[in-house]
């Protein structure tokens, strides 16, 4: 194989890091964020869990990995913009660390910036890994990564509010049959459903399963597929099936509003399983349904584990060992869980349904998702989805129709 070279950042790049602050990060090592190592038995590590210390799950199993392959792991944590801005500027410096745990929007980012190998360069094997989950890494058709995990959007559901509406969740199968339980839990006098659809990347990112489910492209924003997703949107405001505050909800904001009892029905991920277990009432999780039926695609969150470019290039034999142990099957099942994220192998997706079967539906949500990069966009995604949350916010708003505010997002991208 050629061996991966220094590469020059692209002028983007170089904007990135121009703009980049000197804002403190959490570390399990000694504090400095200088991503080489005094010796070179140590192998520095960069990710984006500034809440796990020393003595976590996580923290141990980088030990454990370093341990086996006869290093040390000198891992220093980041929060997500954070991570990206230090990234880029370490290698302008030509200070990468060894590996590099990214959300997997940013993969593209430093894939286009020159500052990570490919798979067939660093041979890192992703055989077994989901080909929608890998596609998120996937700018250009190289592969710079494999998913650590993966985590996404469904519909949790108040089995109470829809038994006392005479609501029946095996009938809820596309956006017909939702509506119509929306419309039966009103009559009832209960509220129905509660998403967040705040103007910033939260809110793109609750909006694409219903995008997407409808069969629309994000090349393609006022489409009519992309337009009859943000009427059913702006029609469950305009009918009181959802409320006006989710134009302003957060993510979290909203689950606080499920998590009151009173809704029916509400989008969020994973990482809400923990609060649903302690809401006080039976719950259950739906994959969010397509427009005619079907599971939605909905957009993966998560991490990727790259090798950034190195001067050094007899580092990467090392790396490769550190990252294979990382993402193996015994160790990606102990990661996701304390994650709470769906693993990216079939085989750890069916351990972890046979230890916890309140995971089925999500593993099958996961199955169904995309990258929000993927379909090459690579860079392109955060422009595009800028001006999808500025029409999902218009056409809410009542400010201009879901076609119109559709219209004005596709002009803007071009």
């Amino acid at each position: 194989m050629n061996k991966p070279t220094r590469r020059r950042l692209t002028a983007t790049a170089m904007t990135v890091v121009a703009l980049t602050v000197g804002t403190a990060a959490c570390s399990s090592g000694d504090g400095t964020t200088s991503a080489k190592a005094a010796d070179s038995g140590t192998y520095t590590l960069w990710d984006p869990y500034p809440q796990f210390a020393k003595n976590s799950a996580w923290a141990k199993l980088l030990d454990g990995c370093g341990s086996r392959a006869g290093v040390k792991i000198k891992r220093t944590a980041f929060d997500t913009s954070d991570l990206t801005n230090k990234a880029l500027l370490a290698a302008q410096q030509d200070n990468s660390p060894d590996i590099l745990v990214l959300d997997n929007p940013v993969v593209s980012t430093l894939a286009e910036a020159g500052t990570l190998t490919t798979t067939d360069e660093n041979k890192v094997d992703t055989s077994k890994v989901d080909r929608n989950l890998l596609a998120a890494g996937q700018p250009g058709g190289k592969t710079y990564g494999t998913p650590i995990g993966a985590n996404t959007l469904a519909l949790y559901y108040n089995k109470d509010v829809l038994k006392a509406a005479g609501v029946d969740i095996a009938s809820v199968k596309d956006w017909k049959s939702l509506t119509a339980a929306l419309e039966k839990v009103k009559k009832a006098g209960k509220k129905g459903i509660t998403f967040s659809a705040i103007g910033t990347e939260e809110g793109s990112f609750q909006f694409l399963p219903w995008f997407w489910g409808s069969g629309a492209k994000l090349t393609d924003l006022d489409s009519s597929g992309a337009a009859s997703a943000l009427s059913l949107w702006s029609d469950w405001l305009k009918k009181g099936y959802a409320p006006n505050s989710v134009i302003n909800n957060t993510q979290t904001t909203s689950w606080q509003e499920f998590a009151s009892g009173d809704y029916a029905f509400a989008e969020n991920g994973t990482w809400q399983l923990a609060g649903a277990e302690k809401a006080g009432f039976d719950y259950g999780v739906l994959p969010i349904p397509g427009a005619d039926g079907g599971s939605a695609p909905a957009p993966t969150g998560g991490e990727f584990v790259t090798v950034p470019v190195q001067g050094d290039t007899g580092r990467y034999t090392t790396t490769r060992k550190l990252v294979t142990c990382l993402t193996s099957t015994e160790n990606l099942y102990d990661t996701d869980t304390t994650l709470s994220y769906v693993a990216p192998t079939s085989a750890v997706q069916d351990k972890q349904v046979a230890s916890d079967a309140k995971l089925k539906p999500w593993v099958e949500a996961v199955k169904s998702a995309k990258g929000r990069t993927s379909d090459d966009l690579g860079t392109k995604y955060p422009k595009i989805s800028e001006q999808m949350w500025k029409a999902v916010q218009s056409a809410l708003s009542g400010a201009d129709s879901p076609k119109d505010a559709l219209t004005a997002a596709q002009d803007a991208v071009k």
